[in-house]
């Protein structure tokens, strides 16, 4: 007898004790869902890698227990969004630990340039000022924002992109219910209405200081680099750097005093590698090849041109560069800079050498 309820089949497969997350993904690729590999035979569920004690977990998951969750994101207005759905960051899918599953609120996820703004909690007037200008200025230009919810640089990161009028997205590090600092209600509640709230977490799960390791590897996970505002050494901002590098992502790192405290880890990162970023149109400028290189392969359909596009008429002529593309459109540097790589993925534009772009061949 099936589970009667998709919802319900993730959250009792991810309970079942001794059973990973990778080994709970495996499973269902190979028995086609959860719900298949929650009644599966024992000789099956053996097959598709499961340990000893795993097979024998599975005949426990409780049925009841995982419904009744499945019903508290109901009401709570949130969502279930598994591995293999297309709202599922596809970066964060490349990990080797990614989550099962992510809890959403608010507005889906997608999978536009996205940026990490992290750093310290206890951040000085300059970093929170950074942290906010960064974000607003990356929303504007059409990058998502990613931060943590905490206290200070996270907190600014958020409020900057809403100011900017485009999305953020806050991972929590406890249950998506569950908003820490309780002094971000009100921002919690914000990027609700106009962003995404995420976790991994079941509801009600408090705040503990070993799930934000776990939760930074998301922040890293689901976004085409870190950039860190501000950082004490050995700092979880220090943590989630780390992690992206090790996920191939891009980390750029914002230089601050050199008698503050909290520039010891920024600093420390730039000298192991760390782009060092003055600018949103410095990392702009970074970003564009990260995502021309992880951009789908496959032709793209010639189609109308957009008519709201005011690069468009300016390249009509010929070949532009970049800046002569700012000067001429009069935008800012990181709005040309996003929409020309926009542009790109679609296979309206092609880039020649010296960072001059045209108009692709159109039949």
């Amino acid at each position: 007898m099936g589970w009667k309820g998709e919802e319900a089949a993730w959250i009792a497969l991810r309970s079942v004790r001794g059973l990973s997350d990778t080994a709970a993904r495996r499973a269902v690729e190979l028995l086609g869902s959860p719900d298949a590999v929650l009644v599966a035979s024992g000789r099956a569920l053996a097959a598709a890698g499961l340990s000893p004690a795993a097979v024998s977990s599975v005949r426990e998951a409780c049925r009841d227990e995982a419904r009744a969750e499945a019903e508290r994101l109901a009401v709570l207005g949130a969502r279930l969004v598994p591995y293999g759905d297309d709202e599922y960051p596809s970066p964060l899918r490349e990990l080797p630990d990614a989550p099962l599953y992510l809890i959403v609120r608010g507005e889906a996820l997608d999978d536009g340039p996205a940026l990490a703004i992290v750093g310290a909690r206890h951040a000085t007037p300059y970093g929170l000022e950074v942290a906010g200008r960064f974000a607003r200025e990356l929303a504007q230009a059409g990058v998502t924002v990613v931060s943590g919810m905490a206290r200070g640089i996270d907190g600014a990161a958020h409020r900057g992109a809403l100011r900017g009028g485009g999305q953020t997205v806050a991972v929590f590090g406890a249950g998506v219910d569950v908003i820490y600092p309780p002094e971000h209600a009100d921002l919690a509640a914000e990027i609700a209405a106009t962003g995404t709230l995420v976790s991994e977490l079941p509801c009600g799960t408090p705040p503990l200081a070993g799930h934000f390791p776990a939760r930074n590897r998301i922040i890293a996970g689901m976004t085409h680099g870190t950039i860190v505002v501000e950082a004490a050494d050995k700092s979880g901002s220090q943590i989630t750097a780390r992690l992206a590098l090790d996920q191939g992502r891009e980390v750029f790192a914002v230089p601050g005093r050199i008698d503050s405290p909290l520039s010891v880890g920024t600093h420390r990162l730039i000298q192991e590698g760390a782009k060092l970023v003055g600018s949103v149109d410095d990392i702009v400028a970074e970003l564009t090849p990260t995502l021309r290189a992880r951009a789908p392969r496959t032709p793209i359909e010639a189609g109308p041109l957009p008519g709201d596009e005011p690069l468009l008429p300016l390249l009509a002529g010929g070949p532009l560069g970049a800046d002569e593309l700012i000067r001429r459109s009069g935008l800012a540097p990181a709005s040309v800079l996003a929409r020309v790589l926009d542009l790109e993925l679609r296979g309206i534009l092609v880039q020649l050498p010296g960072k001059h772009f045209q108009l692709a061949n159109r039949p």
